[in-house]
């Protein structure tokens, strides 16, 4: 689940609330009274390559009974949603033990975490943000745990090293390696910088302020929180930024002290005496809890941009301006109460939004306050490909799309002249360009299955693209190979699927395959890099992703095929991709794995529970299980507008045919199961993983391996260490490879 809209900013969510009643499925075993379900049986677990271990630890079970609507829900390990329990302690101790000797017999694990080792630790770099000639950037070295904040002074000549100049260091803010930073803006004079301390993978961040000449932070800083958003306003003295609160976002203007202060515990202006800007009620409305704010000043100063996305997905996208050049203005609103998605770009006084208004694949109009959208001209109009995301730069258009899930950039003028394209080289995935509406650059990064991510930088003006970043890796990737094929679902969908490997695989069901999908959110999965699936095609495994329905590969209608009571095509669509994979001799199911994290992890929790006949190993991450629970802990209440929620009888039904935790089949042989989260995760909440890992272990038939792996540090959020990270890949890749191999 992804709830910083910074993360939405380029994809547009529709929910429409639909109230379809279902009828209730017939009640199965797992329903009944604990009294009447069969014990568990204690035998020992056979997994491969060998590896034996005791029957997984036993879990209490103590019943708790729900009334939905008249159908009664047991629940036999409520009490595992308390993490800070004894009981609770108790029981992750035992379970981390158990899957700590699982991974001591893993005989292929030494091997997979020297070969990480190289792939993970690769000098990486991010996309610059340009001031002047100054590009601020973040970079981690291969001896590094994280990523510092760099400038590079200048466009360096041919054949010259960058001159580089380290600002901030993770390591001189803790001696904790999973303590991390994110560079979140720079002034447009250059002179001050924002960046976030993050502590392992929690969504939270703390911000600071940090005076580029001097080489210091200002005594300002933010408390930990979900930002939304923090920018400057005009004349870089205030800082504007909107934070996420029990009863929703508020925007707040923040003063910057500019003395330094001798005094370690002074934090400036403290969060509760800034000045509320936006965030309670607006043209008559209440905010709420599931209105995500964003605010952003314009390039040159002149307005304020207050952007509410409702829900995750937003099924509604709001957006109001202020003009800052006046005292006291008021907000105008610039598109209001309209069910669809609107995403506003600004040019010297020109508005302009990408919207899937009357237009599921998107289109770009001139906006002007005081008009609906039908009154506005369109200067790109909707096409046969998906608008995954519009920059200015230069002050031209750049229209990111995807062309059956292939990056396509055109180029407009402001009026909507074609101006030609911005080529890439094969099957990979692109990012937008990034770069500012009057300058003559823009960057943009470029990855594969295959390809680690490599930065250009674009000329406008030109069109000549020069490599600011280019990783050196040990992978070789001219050994290997990317295609995508397309096939067919249950109801004669055509879904797209990306799959890569060794170039001289055999193709006669031997081979191990590695398959990992997410669809759901609007969002694309595309081919792209990760050291993990790297290290699988070099062990000699397949890789493949699927483009499920759910995502945003073809527009807004495809992410509605996914979506509340259609949310079964999404798991049909991964088990047909399954299934063309076996019939064409890639694999074959004793050596089929697959791999999902969060709305991934509940794709993993369908599949085992749907269909356990087709895979030997999952490895389940972060994972929603629990679909009848899952709104009423920590932010799960986001994706009612995505999923339903229980507590209304039409969703009750649907969500009741489907959710993993409520579908598991005492006695049936479910294949080895590896759930993988972390007491960090402040997104999804572990209670998902713990609970139905208990349930799993309980009522497998088979001797296959459950198992629970659940860490300290580990959370949704990036931020933990190379080494951090590496551990993890190691376990998780061991897991899938020993499962899937002769037993």
């Amino acid at each position: 689940m992804h709830v910083s809209i910074s993360r939405f900013s380029s994809r547009f969510f529709t929910t429409r609330l639909l109230t379809i009643a279902l009828a209730v499925p017939v009640l199965v075993a797992q329903f009944l009274p604990a009294s009447a379900q069969p014990a568990p049986i204690a035998r020992p677990i056979h997994g491969g390559d060998g590896i034996t271990l005791p029957a997984p630890p036993m879990t209490a079970r103590h019943p708790v009974t729900d009334d939905y609507f008249g159908t009664p829900i047991v629940d036999n390990y409520r009490w595992l949603e308390d993490a800070h329990s004894a009981a609770t302690q108790e029981y992750l101790k035992a379970q981390i033990a158990y899957t700590a000797e699982y991974l001591r017999q893993a005989r292929i694990r030494p091997q997979i975490a020297q070969d990480l080792d190289g792939l993970v630790r690769m000098t990486q770099w991010t996309i610059p943000i340009q001031r002047g000639d100054e590009y601020y950037l973040m970079r981690r070295t291969a001896h590094e745990q994280q990523a510092s904040i760099f400038v590079q002074h200048g466009w360096p000549p041919v054949n010259m090293l960058p001159t580089l100049e380290r600002l901030i260091s993770p390591s001189q803010i803790s001696s904790d390696p999973n303590t991390s930073v994110s560079l979140l803006n720079v002034s447009r004079d250059g002179k001050l910088l924002i960046y976030g301390v993050r502590q392992g993978g929690a969504d939270e961040e703390e911000i600071h302020f940090f005076d580029i000449h001097a080489k210091r932070d200002l005594p300002d800083h933010l408390p930990p929180a979900r930002y939304f958003s923090v920018g400057f306003n005009a004349n870089h003295t205030r800082v504007i930024y909107a934070r996420y609160a029990p009863t929703g976002t508020l925007v707040f203007e923040h003063t910057l002290l500019k003395q330094a202060s001798t005094q370690a515990t002074a934090a400036g202006a403290a969060p509760v005496q800034d000045t509320l800007l936006f965030g309670q009620k607006f043209h008559g409305e209440t905010l709420g809890q599931l209105d995500l704010i964003s605010a952003r000043v314009t390039e040159d100063g002149h307005y304020l941009t207050i952007t509410i996305e409702r829900g995750v997905p937003a099924r509604r996208v709001d957006i109001l301006y202020r003009d800052l050049r006046k005292e006291n203005s008021p907000f105008v609103q610039l598109v209001w109460g309209i069910d669809s998605r609107f995403r506003v770009l600004y040019d010297r006084d020109h508005w302009f939004v990408q919207t899937d208004y009357k237009a599921p694949k998107g289109r770009i109009l001139e906006a002007s306050a005081g008009t609906m959208p039908d009154a506005w001209k369109t200067i790109v109009p909707e096409g046969q490909d998906v608008i995954d995301d519009v920059s200015i730069v230069d002050h031209r258009l750049f229209v990111h799309s995807l062309h059956d899930v292939n990056p396509r950039t055109a180029i407009y003028s402001l009026t909507g002249q074609s101006l030609g394209e911005l080529k890439y080289n094969g099957i990979g995935t692109a990012s937008g360009l990034f770069g500012n509406a009057d300058g003559r650059y823009g960057f943009y990064s470029f990855q594969s299955m295959i390809q680690p991510p490599t930065i250009y930088r674009f000329d406008a003006k030109t069109g000549k693209q020069d490599i600011f970043f280019e990783p050196d890796t040990p992978f070789d990737s001219s050994q290997f190979t990317v295609r995508q094929v397309f096939y067919t679902s249950k109801d004669g969908t055509r879904v797209p699927m990306f799959i890569a490997g060794r170039k001289d695989l055999p193709m006669d069901g031997s081979r191990r395959l590695l398959m990992t999908a997410y669809g759901g959110f609007n969002i694309s999965e595309t081919p792209e890099w990760n050291a993990q699936w790297a290290e699988w095609m070099q062990l000699g495994g397949w890789f493949a992703v699927p483009s499920l329905r759910g995502g945003g590969e073809y527009g807004e209608s495809w992410h509605e095929q996914g979506m509340f009571q259609r949310k079964q095509n999404v798991f049909d669509d991964f088990y047909a991709a399954a299934e063309y994979l076996i019939a064409h001799k890639y694999t074959s199911p004793e050596h089929f794995a697959i791999s999902g994290r969060s709305n991934g992890g509940l794709l993993m929790g369908a599949a085992m529970t749907q269909r356990p006949d087709l895979f030997a190993a999952i490895w389940c991450g972060y994972p929603l299980l629990d679909m009848l629970r899952y709104q009423s802990f920590l932010i799960g209440r986001f994706w009612t507008t995505e999923y339903g929620s229980s507590e209304h009888k039409p969703d009750f039904a649907w969500l009741l045919r489907y959710s993993p935790y409520q579908n598991v089949h005492p006695g049936t042989h479910y294949p080895s199961i590896m759930f993988f989260t972390g007491a960090s995760d402040t997104r999804v909440d572990p209670l998902h993983a713990r609970k139905m890992a208990a349930w799993m272990q309980a009522s497998s038939g088979s001797d296959r391996p459950i198992l629970l792996h659940y860490g300290v540090k580990g959370g949704h959020s990036a931020g933990v260490s190379s080494n951090q990270l590496i551990e993890d890949y190691a376990d998780s890749l061991a897991f899938l490879w020993t499962e899937t191999g002769k037993r």
